[in-house]
């Protein structure tokens, strides 16, 4: 809590947690990248079902977007409006283009782990717990309308949006106006529950991805498979999770067979994957006040 402190003492709290936040959240998404088997994404064993991209791009990728995390959380800090955030969002997305060749390799997560960023810092700037009901609290009450409404440039056609539009899948937008429910109740509770059960944290993110295959409307895998892989993708991250996930005997084995069965399909869960970085963030985010 940080009501008490002088405005100058909370100035440095919130410059030392806005530089701890932005560590995290580079932290979070090398473990998306180092986790396998991982169905159909990119990891540093193989480049699951990708040919344009490779675990180099992806570190290339985090490299730039070092002080992104940094500026939104304290853009969140000072109460910013969502057209700053906005700003600071495209102009990651550039850089992170301009590092990858044009390769889009993280802008589900600039835009999922920028808003929990920002939220992060309005609730550090308001000297409340740092928990996940705060920061979809502050998420909401910070840019909630703006984020229910926030409309979409005519001439911005992502691979997301076309697959949106087309199949009705919601896609990352949805999710932040609903206070992101995939990141803060689905994902971060199955890492909380594998780790309660004793697993390791190799383990939690396992089951982590696939209870989030398993309920997110995921826009990438409609655009490379239809609404027919959509359904494949959520048949066989249920079987998993329904064989017991990481707690089962022989679950190491399934989610390779998975991983391979989506690579011959050109299936890849990249939105499953930009979330489980931003439920990796949140848990590492809230450790100290959620034990």
């Amino acid at each position: 809590m940080m009501d008490t402190l002088s405005p100058a003492t909370r100035t440095v709290d919130v410059r030392r947690f806005g530089q701890r936040a932005a560590r995290l959240a580079i932290a979070s998404l090398y473990a998306e990248l180092a986790l396998y088997p991982k169905p159909g994404l990119v990891s540093l064993v193989d480049n699951g079902s990708h040919t344009d991209m490779n675990a180099v791009t992806f570190m290339r990728s985090l490299f730039s977007l070092r002080h992104y995390f940094r500026l939104i959380f304290h853009a969140g800090s000072n109460d910013a409006p969502f057209a700053t955030l906005k700003r600071l969002g495209i102009e990651a997305e550039e850089r992170m283009l301009r590092a990858t060749g044009g390769i889009n390799t993280h802008r589900g997560a600039i835009f999922s782990i920028g808003l929990l960023c920002a939220a992060a810092g309005r609730a550090c700037a308001h000297g409340g717990e740092m928990t996940a009901a705060a920061l979809q609290s502050h998420l909401r009450a910070g840019w909630g309308k703006e984020l229910a409404n926030h409309s979409v440039p005519v001439n911005e056609r992502s691979h997301g949006l076309s697959a949106a539009a087309l199949h009705g899948a919601s896609g990352a937008r949805h999710e932040a106006a609903s206070g992101l429910p995939s990141v803060l109740q689905t994902g971060l509770g199955a890492l909380r529950r594998t780790l309660a059960e004793g697993r390791g944290p190799r383990q939690a993110r396992i089951d982590a991805l696939f209870a989030l295959m398993m309920h997110v409307s995921d826009t990438n895998v409609v655009h490379r498979g239809g609404p027919q892989g959509a359904a494949f993708v959520r048949i066989q991250a249920s079987a998993f999770l329904h064989a017991g996930g990481t707690a089962s005997n022989g679950w190491e084995a399934h989610a390779l067979a998975i991983h391979r069965a989506f690579v011959e399909r050109n299936l890849s869960p990249g939105g499953a994957a930009d979330l489980l970085a931003a439920s990796c963030f949140v848990h590492a985010l809230t450790a100290e006040h959620e034990r």
